[in-house]
Formats: C-alpha cells, structure tokens, sequence
C-alpha cells in the first residue's frame, strides 16, 4: 500500500525558501479547533491540540483499514489573530491571541468518518476539546510566505519586516489571519534549530 504524503505534494507550501515569497494556496481541507489566550499556558491550547492529534491519527488508521488509503499525518499548523494586531506582531501579548489550530486533510476524509473517529474517543479517554473539533476547507488563496529558522519568539523581527518593508515595497496588504506551520516538534528540536512557515494571505493594491 502506498502512503501519501502531503508535504511532498504540496512542497511549495510546506518547504518555502527563507526569503519572502508569493504563492497561490488552493483550497484545503483540515481539522480545527479555535480557542483563545497564550499557547504556553492556556489549558484550552493544550486540549485543543490534543484533541487534534487524538483525532487525525484515528483517521488516519481508519483510512487505510477502511478505503486502503495510507497517509503521513501532516505537521500542527495554526491561524493567529487579536483585535489589536500589534498584540502579536510588536508586543507579543498572547494572552490577547485569538487562534484556530489545524492539522491538513487528504482530500478523502469525511464528515462522516470524522464523527465515526469522534464518538470512538469519546468513549475510550477524556479529551475536553473534543467536541470542538470540526472538518472545514481553508481558501487563503494568494499569500506571502517565508521559512523561519529560530525559536518562535523570534519570529517578530520577520513579522515587522514582512508588514513594514515587503508588502508596502511590493503593493500588497493584508487579506486574512497569520498563518503558522510547526515542522518541528519543540519538545526534540532544539529552540534555535526549529523550522516554522510563516504565512501571510493578501491581496493587490490597486
């Protein structure tokens, strides 16, 4: 049985130079889950990820047990916006931080098959985020994006320069929520190895 992997069919999304760049993201489907507050400390950040996890490797299994459809469960990505968007690119207030967390889904996956996975782990374990977690296709369509390399509390200094410097230099504003992609785990990469994918969807000034 073959597995899929996404990250490979879709490279220019999941592997972006360390320099700015625009790209066309079609729609996609994922799993999420919102919530609000700073993801150091916020339990609901906590259970919300866990949820997801819990969620898309029983897809995953339920997948290749049920169509013979094997996959590579995808990185933790993550929407993140305040009301006051200086609470992230300056301050860093996150305990202003609004989010969606996601997990990207072949395009196979089901309403259906998530409710199955759903009402089996709700009756196997506790997970209080569960019943938050929804399947629902993303469009950001045309974006900026770049690879960072670094701990996440770095990534400030590239934020101010994407929205002070490239989008003003390039005629290009805003059009939706900041995006983040995880490719690695911070529990075994060190702070300044770890690979992150910062996205920003926009559009042209006329």
């Amino acid at each position: 049985m073959s597995k899929v992997d996404l990250k490979k069919d879709l490279k220019h999304l999941y592997s972006p130079p360390a320099s700015f760049s625009l790209v066309d993201v079609p729609p996609l489907r994922y799993l999420m889950a919102d919530g609000h507050g700073d993801p150091n400390s916020a339990p609901e950040y906590a259970q919300a990820v866990q949820a997801l996890y819990a969620v898309a490797y029983k897809l995953k299994f339920l997948s290749k047990n049920q169509t013979g459809q094997d996959y590579v469960v995808m990185p933790l990505e993550g929407l993140w916006w305040a009301a006051d968007m200086s609470a992230f690119t300056t301050a860093r207030d996150k305990t202003a931080w609004d989010w969606t967390m996601m997990i990207l889904q072949p395009d196979w996956i089901t309403q259906e098959m998530l409710e199955d996975v759903a009402g089996q782990l709700a009756r196997q374990k506790a997970l209080p985020a569960l019943p938050r977690v929804r399947l629902e296709t993303y469009h950001e369509g045309l974006a900026v994006q770049i690879l960072h390399i670094g701990s996440y509390e770095e990534e400030a200094p590239v934020l101010q320069r994407l929205h002070r410097e490239y989008l003003p230099e390039n005629r290009l504003e805003p059009a939706g929520k900041h995006h983040e992609i995880y490719l690695g785990d911070p529990r075994k990469v060190v702070p300044e190895k770890l690979k992150t994918v910062l996205r920003q969807p926009v559009r042209r000034l006329s």
